[in-house]
């Protein structure tokens, strides 16, 4: 009788401690969107004088294309969907990869970090878009329409992860961010295995603690360039 009571009480206490995680979990949800909602107004406030000045510089140098760059990325639960940012390259950006690759040297950089040092493709306001990450304003518009978060792990381009031996039950647990973990502990200077290493930290750890963590991390690694390119 007296294991059946005490099977019962620890069964009640289990349930309990079921609720109050629940609880959390709901708390730290509802206050990350609130927070992501007032971010986003306020940088969607701050991205129209640099929009108006990004497009001058890049009048000034005769390219009159759109400033604004869409790709496809996934998000959580392997969602696609269409990620925002200031245009960096120049307007054939993806022709020249393909020429570029031919080469072995830029073909294994970009196997190995999605990324070429000194990239000839970057125009002079993109390359000081990137170091200062103003880049990544116009993604204020994916996090309104709930495609992203401000704090998440970066969001990779369809295929991506399966190249890197990714997983996904992790890495696509959460709504992708505009600015993570990686990003704010080294970005560029890491390699992939790095950088899967630091994001699947964030997506295991995650609470309101780390993620003001991340963000005056960021604001160093932004203030310092740190690991940009």
């Amino acid at each position: 009788m007296i294991e059946g009571i005490s099977a019962i009480a620890i069964n009640e206490k289990s349930i309990d401690m079921d609720k109050v995680e629940a609880r959390r979990s709901f708390f730290y949800r509802g206050s990350k969107r609130v927070f992501d909602i007032f971010c986003a107004l306020l940088g969607l406030i701050f991205m129209l004088p640099i929009a108006l000045i990004v497009k001058i510089m890049y009048i000034c140098t005769g390219d009159f294309k759109s400033i604004f760059y869409t790709h496809t990325r996934v998000g959580k639960f392997g969602k696609e969907f269409k990620l925002y940012k200031f245009r960096t390259m120049v307007p054939n950006s993806k022709e020249m990869l393909e020429e570029m690759l031919k080469d072995p040297k830029y073909k294994k950089q970009w196997n190995k970090y999605k990324k070429i040092d000194n990239d000839p493709r970057i125009t002079k306001a993109g390359s000081f878009l990137r170091k200062t990450s103003l880049d990544e304003l116009p993604q204020m518009l994916n996090i309104l329409k709930n495609d992203m978060s401000l704090i998440g792990p970066r969001p990779l381009i369809p295929g991506e992860l399966d190249e890197h031996d990714g997983n996904h039950e992790i890495y696509e647990k959460v709504k992708p961010g505009i600015t993570s973990w990686w990003a704010s502990h080294g970005r560029s200077a890491t390699t992939y295995e790095e950088r899967l290493a630091l994001e699947y930290y964030y997506v295991q750890n995650r609470s309101l603690w780390l993620d003001i963590k991340c963000i005056f991390a960021t604001i160093k690694a932004v203030i310092f360039k740190t690991g940009a390119k």
